[in-house]
């Protein structure tokens, strides 16, 4: 069996695809991405799937006209193949307490919340300083949750999110359905959230690969970041082995 056709690619978007910025609304699609997706996706007979803390119809918007197999906020959403409906979870109740709580707050220039609906980010990467009042006031929301809800940081991101929900739950998901149901995954991804991934693709037998160094310590990087990422997508793209070489780094 040709390598094409027993693989399957399971892609984190931001600081993986597009380089983060400052806000996630004013990200850049690089132009050629979403032709290199498609020619990817038809290599691998439509086992490519994006997992992803942003919602599906941003994926969808972002990436146009590319609609992909996905899970969105962090597993909240699911969408197991291209022509199928979003599937999502109701957002745990307590999320109204972290909600009104960020209403009322006067937030700093630069720090703004995302409201995903089933989760709440709080992003600070464009401020001088975290705001570390508020963020212990969230994480006091999440422990008076009892468990209800958890708490996710990344860079210079908190998330918010209904316990028992997470990327790795998403990835065993979209493997668990045709054309990636019984495939080799091989999934690519940079922070924190993306660890949960990686240990569903290593569980199911599959490999991980690390843009830049994803905390904690220890875990070697594959890429430099989302350019050498692009870059090594380019030449599976166009027949190329699916597994990075030196250079794709």
């Amino acid at each position: 069996m040709r390598e094409a056709e027993r693989v399957c690619l399971l892609l984190d978007v931001d600081g993986t695809l597009l380089e983060i910025a400052e806000r996630p609304e004013v990200v850049i699609v690089p132009d050629g991405l979403v032709a290199i997706l498609e020619a990817v996706r038809r290599r691998v007979a439509g086992a490519l799937a994006l997992v992803s803390g942003r919602p599906i119809a941003e994926l969808d918007r972002l990436l146009a006209p590319l609609r992909a197999a996905a899970a969105g906020v962090h597993g909240a959403e699911f969408r197991l193949r291209p022509d199928w409906p979003i599937e999502r979870r109701l957002a745990a109740p307590v999320l109204a307490a972290a909600r009104a709580l960020l209403a009322a707050a006067t937030l700093l220039a630069g720090v703004p919340v995302e409201d995903k609906g089933a989760a709440l980010a709080l992003h600070w990467r464009a401020a001088v300083v975290p705001p570390i009042v508020l963020i212990e006031r969230l994480l006091a929301v999440v422990e008076e949750s009892r468990g209800a809800i958890e708490a996710v940081a990344g860079k210079a991101v908190l998330e918010l999110r209904g316990a028992g929900v997470d990327k790795g739950r998403a990835v065993t998901a979209l493997l668990a359905v045709p054309p990636i149901l019984g495939r080799w995954p091989l999934v690519v991804g940079d922070d924190r959230t993306d660890l949960e991934t990686f240990r569903a693709a290593e569980e199911a037998g599959g490999i991980a690969l690390a843009v830049r160094h994803v905390p904690p310590k220890g875990r070697p990087s594959a890429f430099a970041g989302p350019a050498a990422v692009r870059a090594w997508l380019a030449e599976v793209a166009a027949g190329g082995p699916f597994l990075p070489g030196p250079g794709d780094r």
